[in-house]
């Protein structure tokens, strides 16, 4: 008799290999497997049709059930779990390999990344072996962030129904980046200055402190590398070209700037180069080495960001700062470098593609006009020349925009020999997204029909609002009840990880975690509005739906902040949670 095994191949049927299946069963509950016993069991076995004929061949399952039951007929019922057991552990590890292989030939005949991956990720340019490696893992990496995820909802929440978690991340939230990497932070914006004291050794690299303009912009590399691999998303260095500035007065004296066409090169030098050359050969150095591929992050760029700041808001943020030698940041030389560097940028993007670093300009405004007039006649001329960066408008120096689109409220700006200036520490710690547009159909769909509206002057959806605004009030707080626990629960995992030492950048004091925000993104007010009747152009109705949306969600944020919860709001482009949600 042949056995049909499970990749279609045959062998020969072998009575040694049945008694070693059945010898390892007893083996796995501690028991021993005598003669008679083997011959018991396999007196149960039956390879015959229904007529009585012996078969010719017997797929390896149909032996196994064979063997299972025969277990059960001789009361061996510990050892028939047993070996019920060692079948289900390797099915899985079958269904788990087959579904490996399954992506890796998706993958291979995909176009590119995007297609083939379950969370795409523009940030992506390649589909290598290195890709390959990171994005099979992303379903195995989601399933294992939200069953930790729910059990932290559990434990702080014992009478919630995790079942609504997970439906509400299937229909109206979006939580995300849940396939990256298991238990990590969305995104930091950093304070630099443990760099200054101890260089990486702190987040287990090799290299010391800089000590000139040359080596701190070689180890800056290797530090936003290292910082990137413990966030899913962005990266901001803030005080980079203060830094930058800091060394290169190091370099070549406090007027450095003034002196950028002055050689420092010698006669001997096949090439000359100039103050201002050299400047433009570190940003160069430092800017295409933040878009290389990085491997811990699935052979994506870190996603970097830098600010530039007015001079108000310069001196609002750093008016105390003080680097370890005692010396203070100069605006002049900062300024200079800053926008010689920004300039730059706009001028080196007409040769290549450069993703990072995404700038943006923080400024104080006062009765709306900006406050700095060289920065702002500077903004406007890179604007007319095809610049692209975010510029931030503040009325005081209480909050600041490091990380793309996304404002954040400075609480503490105090200035520490240890920690550096702590305002600049910010960003999210996790990041979910509402979809709106759905949010408003389910009330509308909801309330539109009850009694008290019945009046036929009532039945269109652009005056339902007007009398139903508190009504969607409520339903809107409703919902964000289960985003704060939701949210709530993501953070005491992070508490815990970080109490745990699993977090080299929270330990080294580039970050705080506590100074960073629970996010509440915002996606579809716009169609929202349309759905409703609203016409989204300048007008009274379109305000009012507005101030409700954000006034309600800034006033729950308020309520629900504690020392260890701070949560903001913001808006999101129509990005994939939109689809997945759809």
């Amino acid at each position: 008799m042949l056995v049909i095994k499970r990749n279609g191949t045959t062998q020969k049927f072998n009575w040694d290999k049945i008694e070693n299946v059945i010898n390892k069963a007893f083996q796995a509950v501690g028991k021993t497997l005598t003669s008679e016993m083997y011959n018991d069991i396999i007196d149960e076995l039956y390879f015959g049709d229904d007529k009585g004929i012996m078969r010719d061949c017997i797929t390896v399952e149909e032996l196994q059930d064979q063997i299972e039951q025969a277990l059960f007929e001789c009361d061996h019922f510990d050892v028939a779990k047993a070996f019920i057991l060692y079948r289900d552990k390797h099915k899985q590890q079958r269904t788990q390999a087959q579904s490996n292989i399954n992506f890796i030939k998706n993958f291979v005949a995909s176009y590119n990344t995007a297609d083939a991956t379950i969370d795409d990720n523009s940030n992506v340019g390649t589909k290598g072996i290195g890709v390959l490696n990171a994005e099979i893992h992303k379903k195995d990496n989601k399933n294992t962030n939200m069953e930790l995820w729910e059990q932290w909802l559990t434990k702080l929440y014992p009478d919630f129904n995790v079942k609504v978690m997970r439906n509400d991340f299937n229909t109206i939230l979006y939580p995300h980046d849940s396939s990256s990497q298991v238990m990590m932070p969305y995104c930091m914006a950093v304070s630099m200055y443990p760099f200054l004291l101890s260089g990486l050794k702190d987040l287990g690299g090799k290299s010391a402190v800089p000590k000139n303009i040359d080596s701190f912009c070689g180890i800056y590399v290797n530090l936003v590398f290292a910082l990137a691999s413990e966030v899913k998303g962005a990266v901001a260095t803030p005080e980079f070209i203060m830094y930058m500035d800091y060394f290169c007065r190091k370099e070549w004296g406090e007027n450095y700037y003034r002196n950028d066409s002055e050689y420092i090169t010698s006669s001997i030098c096949n090439k000359q180069k100039t103050i201002g050359s050299q400047i433009d050969q570190y940003f160069q150095q430092v800017t295409y080495s933040i878009n290389q591929i990085a491997g811990s992050r699935g052979c994506q760029s870190p996603f970097t960001n830098f600010s530039f700041f007015d001079k108000y808001f310069f001196q609002g943020m750093f008016g105390d700062f003080k680097f370890p030698d005692g010396t203070a940041p100069i605006w002049e030389s900062t300024n200079w470098l800053q926008q010689r560097y920004l300039h730059w940028l706009n001028q080196e993007r007409l040769k290549c593609i450069l993703t990072f670093p995404v700038c943006s300009y923080a400024c104080q405004i006062e009765n709306g006009k900006f406050k700095d007039e060289q920065t702002y006649k500077f903004i406007c001329q890179e604007y007319s020349e095809g610049n692209s960066f975010f510029t931030y408008l503040s009325e005081s120096v209480d909050s600041l925009s490091s990380c793309c689109r996304l404002q954040n409220a400075v609480s503490d700006n105090t200035f520490s020999m240890t920690n550096g200036q702590i305002g600049v520490m910010t960003g999210s710690k996790n990041v979910i997204t509402l979809d709106l547009n759905r949010i408003i159909q389910d009330w509308y769909n909801t309330n539109c029909w009850m009694s008290d509206i019945r009046d036929e002057h009532k039945y269109k959806k652009e005056t339902i609002i007007r009398y139903k605004k508190e009504n969607l009030k409520e339903y809107l707080i409703g919902i964000l009840e289960r985003v704060y626990k939701y949210h709530t629960a993501y953070n005491e995992m992070l508490h815990w990880a970080k109490n745990h030492n699993l977090f080299l950048a929270y330990n080294a004091g580039f970050i705080d975690l506590n100074k960073q925000y629970l996010t509440i993104g915002i996606n579809g007010l716009n169609q929202a509005a349309e759905f409703l009747g609203i016409k989204c152009s300048n007008n009274q109705e379109y305000s009012e739906f507005c101030k409700l949306i954000f006034s309600t969600i800034k006033e729950q944020n308020k309520l629900h902040k504690t020392k260890k919860l701070m949560f903001n709001c913001e808006q999101v482009p129509r990005l994939v949670g939109t689809i997945n949600l759809f």
